[in-house]
Order: structure tokens, then C-alpha cells, then sequence
């Protein structure tokens, strides 16, 4: 399975196991529960996942690499207890609490999440000395004397042999006592998480041209050399920040993330053409609707990697729009909740300005509160914790605006003017991103006619979060007119070799 459908199970599995009777009895017994064991290659984004599934379970997260482990970190260390046994004192051996459980009642006590996930990686790596802790634990929940808290689910991930030599492989003993997901690499999964986690274009349309290039692990007489979907991801904040810092990219960076000479290499000379493409189009011009008949003309004659390349630079640049007008919106909307609940407090209780002042900081805190509890369980996402932080902003902002001693009803409408001027504002980003979008597909037409070109590019639109859910929120007429003709499904390696066939290549 690719690592989206082992989400899915991941999530279904943690529904199930939560799931109680009338009496609050798990209904799958607790020790009937199985750890989850995903293996997969290094980098597919085991790891990431879970951090979802936290998320949009909001659930607690705690996380280990178990490689960084010893048999006392994990199990705890040995001390000297006395204990009565038929009337006769003993002096028996005892364990401290496990670091591990230990972290896990932390973020129980700290933001009160009494359901969890608790994340060991890289398990089948464990020491020797470690390693019978290990299988107890996965047969027993229990390191040492001290068992995982009910409500929390083991889910476990390793990689197989073949990319790892500290690979100890489990025993059919411990194997039958584990759920087990054996998870693949998968590009076409791996780019809609691109799209949506803004990845750079180039390197997008690099993998779209050249998908065997995506995950590639190999030994060579230098040793192992490899590229995978975490050190593309990784390779992409990198180029990100060296453009925005105006810092040459060259091939000694890409090599830091990509080790594998000849992929590094290739993607070296596609980027310089992707930079030499966004200063040939003017991305600008195609946006606002300027783009001139030259511009369309190169386009239609462009060679199939070009055409890729500019397609996912569009997309790149409408992509990281739809991101921040909906982002605004989401700031907007959950502080406007938020001004209502005070003016109706205001209203209802005739409070002073003082007071008026008073509420709106504590909204901000209780925001604030919510934020914290949710990032020290891992549940919360770099969007929402993006947004999180501008509403409490916001509100301060509303607290700061607020004179003590004037009066609430005519301080609140001073907030009101204020919220209406950025509603008004938000709306006018909202119709000039549409705008934005409707020019992209003019130009597209104009170039490509309702070719595959076009195609490709609807169906980059459709799957991806960002601009599906401004076009569900705010429409897009032209987008309407074009998808008429589009069959949803995953057609990109077709629509690939068409475009080829297209050009005669």
C-alpha cells in the first residue's frame, strides 16, 4: 500500500480501538488491540503521517526513534523494594518508570489528551540489549513493571533489510501479535502532498518528467547513494530560502539532500532551466491577464519539458495565493465567532470598556491556552498553528484598541469598523486570486488550446487542497467551463505521453 491508504488504516484502526460499550469497556480488549508495524523504505513519510493523524484525530502524539535507546532509557532503572509476601518481608527487584511511558503521562498531565498515539521508529534496529524489552513491550505493553496507559495505541515503523543493516527481522511469534503494513513509495501520492505542502515547482515538474528519479536507493563503488521524498521536501525548503536570500543554488547543495550523483546533476541543470523559464514567461503577466501574443506563441511551441515546467510554475504561484486568502479567511471567520460571543457578553451584562478590554484578552489567552495544549501533543498542523497565532494577534490587537475609559458600545464599533475593513479587504484578495485563476486558463487556451495541456492542469487544480476549496468557496467560471470535458481520474502518465506525441518527441 502507499503511504496514504496506510493513513487511512492507521486511523481506522485507532477508531476501532477507542471504540467503547455503554459501560466504557473497550470493545476490543485492550490487550487484544495490536500494535500497528508499518515497514517501508526510509523517507516515504512514515513518520509525517502520524503527525496527521494526530491532528485530525486530535488525539496526543508522542514520538521515539528507538536507534537513540538503551535498555535503561527504555525500561527504566533497577532499584531495591520491599514487599510482604505471606507475612514475610522480600527485598524484590523493581524499575523506575520507562522514559518512554514516562513522556507519554507528561502530555497526559500537560494537556489532559487521555487517547494517544505512541510512535517508536526505526524498531526493528533496536540493540541486542534492547531488544527482548522490545517484543515484551509489543506483546505486553508493559516496559518493565510499568504498562503503556489505556487509551494510548502503539503504532511501530522499521525499514526492510535491504536499506538497513541494523535490521533485525521479528520472529512469526511477534509478527502474529502486530497489525502489519507493508508500505510502498508512491509518487502520484506524493505530489498532491507537494502541492499542498507548497513544495518548490521545480522540483515538482522535475519528478513529474522524470518519476523513476523520485525514490531511488543504490549501491555504488562509493557505497550507498539515494534520493527520496523526505530529502526532496527537505531540498525544497533549502532552495526556497536561498532564492528568497538571494544565494546562488549549486549542485554542492542539492548533493546535501540528494546523494545520488546523476539525479543531483540532472536536477542542477533542469533548475537552471526553471529559473531561465519563470524569467522567459513573466509569470506576472500570464497571472494578470497581460501576457502578449509572443509569450503565447513560445508557449505553443515550446518542447515538452518546457511545457511541464511552465504549467507547474503557474501552479506553483497560484498555489501559494489560494494558501494565503484562505488562510485570512480561516483568521477572519474564527475571530469574527469570537467579537460576536464578546458583543453578546457586552450586551447582555452592560459591562464597562474596562471590562470589555478585559474579555477580549482573555479570549486571546484561551486561544492561546488551545495552542499550546495542542502543540505540546503533537496535534496540531504548521497551518493551523499559523493561524492559531494570528487570531490571537488579532484579538490583542482589538484589546490594545480599546480605550479604558470610553464607552463599550462605541469602543466595539470601533473594532467593528476595524473587522469590516479587512472583511472588505479579504473579499477583494478572494475576487482577484479568481481573477488570477481565469487569466491562468486563458492563457492556457490560448496556448494549448483544450489540449492535454489544459487537461493536465485541471486535473492538478482538482486534487489539490488549496484551490479546490477556493474554488468550492468562491468559484471559478472558467474552471467550470474547462472541467466539462474533464474525466476525474488519474490520468498524468497518459496525459504525459500525449503531450509527447503531441510535439512528435
Amino acid at each position: 500500500m502507499n503511504i496514504l491508504e496506510a493513513k487511512e488504516e492507521i486511523k481506522n484502526t485507532v477508531s476501532i480501538y477507542l471504540e467503547t460499550d455503554e459501560l466504557g469497556d473497550y470493545l476490543i480488549p485492550y490487550m487484544k488491540q495490536r500494535p500497528i508495524f508499518m515497514i517501508g523504505a526510509p523517507g516515504i513519510g512514515k513518520t509525517a503521517i502520524m503527525e496527521q493523524i494526530a491532528a485530525e484525530m486530535d488525539i496526543g502524539l508522542v514520538s521515539y526513534s528507538m536507534t537513540h535507546h538503551t535498555r535503561q532509557s527504555a525500561i527504566g532503572l533497577p532499584f531495591i523494594a520491599t514487599e510482604t509476601y505471606a507475612g514475610e518481608e522480600r527485598r524484590v527487584s523493581r524499575y523506575t518508570m520507562s522514559e518512554i511511558i514516562a513522556a507519554v503521562y507528561d502530555v497526559i498531565e500537560r494537556t489532559g489528551k487521555q487517547n494517544g498515539i505512541l510512535f517508536l521508529d526505526e524498531i526493528n534496529c533496536v540493540s541486542e540489549t534492547l531488544s527482548p524489552a522490545i517484543l515484551q513491550f509489543l506483546q505486553y505493553k508493559t516496559f518493565g513493571n510499568v504498562s503503556l496507559p489505556r487509551g494510548w495505541i502503539i503504532v511501530s515503523a522499521g525499514n526492510p533489510p535491504e536499506y538497513n543493516k541494523s535490521v533485525k527481522e521479528f520472529d512469526i511469534a511477534t509478527r502474529d501479535r502486530l497489525k502489519c503494513l507493508q508500505v510502498e513509495e508512491n509518487f502520484e501520492v506524493w505530489r498532491q502532498y507537494a502541492y499542498d505542502s507548497q513544495v518548490h515547482g521545480a522540483i515538482i515538474a522535475f519528478l513529474e518528467i522524470n518519476r523513476s528519479w523520485f525514490y531511488v536507493v543504490r549501491t555504488t563503488v562509493d557505497g550507498q547513494v539515494f534520493a527520496t521524498a523526505r530529502g526532496w521536501e527537505d531540498l525544497s525548503y533549502a532552495i526556497k530560502l536561498y532564492e528568497k536570500k538571494a544565494i546562488p543554488v549549486s549542485v554542492k547543495l542539492i548533493f546535501q539532500y540528494i546523494t545520488d550523483g546523476e539525479v543531483a546533476r540532472k536536477f542542477m541543470v533542469f533548475y537552471d532551466l526553471f529559473k531561465k523559464y519563470r524569467e522567459d514567461y513573466r509569470l506576472e503577466w500570464i497571472i494578470d491577464g497581460k501576457a502578449d501574443d509572443a509569450t503565447v506563441d513560445k508557449a505553443a511551441q515550446a518542447a515538452f519539458d518546457e511545457r511541464i515546467a511552465l504549467i507547474e510554475m503557474l501552479t506553483e504561484t497560484l498555489n501559494a495565493t489560494f494558501h494565503t486568502v484562505l488562510e485570512n479567511q480561516a483568521v477572519l471567520e474564527q475571530t469574527a465567532v469570537t467579537l460576536r460571543k464578546v458583543k453578546h457578553q457586552a450586551s447582555e451584562d452592560k459591562i464597562a470598556a474596562t471590562q470589555l478590554r478585559e474579555t477580549l484578552r482573555q479570549e486571546a489567552q484561551s486561544v492561546e491556552l488551545s495552542l499550546k495544549q495542542k502543540q505540546e501533543a503533537n496535534a496540531l498542523s504548521g497551518d493551523d498553528k499559523r493561524r492559531q497565532r494570528q487570531v490571537c494577534q488579532l484579538l490583542m490587537a482589538y484589546h490594545d484598541m480599546i480605550k479604558e475609559v470610553g464607552q463599550p458600545d462605541k469602543e466595539f464599533a470601533k473594532l467593528k469598523r476595524d473587522f469590516a475593513a479587512k472583511a472588505k479587504k479579504q473579499a477583494q484578495g478572494m475576487n482577484e486570486t479568481g481573477k488570477q485563476l481565469d487569466n491562468v486558463f486563458a492563457f492556457l487556451e490560448k496556448a494549448f488550446g483544450e489540449g492535454q495541456e489544459m487537461t493536465y492542469f485541471l486535473t492538478i487544480v482538482t486534487a489539490g487542497r488549496a484551490s479546490s476549496q477556493f474554488i468550492s468557496r468562491h468559484g471559478s467560471t472558467a474552471y467550470y467551463k474547462h472541467n466539462k470535458s474533464l474525466l476525474v481520474y488519474d490520468v498524468q502518465a497518459e496525459l504525459k505521453e500525449a503531450i509527447k506525441a503531441d510535439l512528435s518527441l
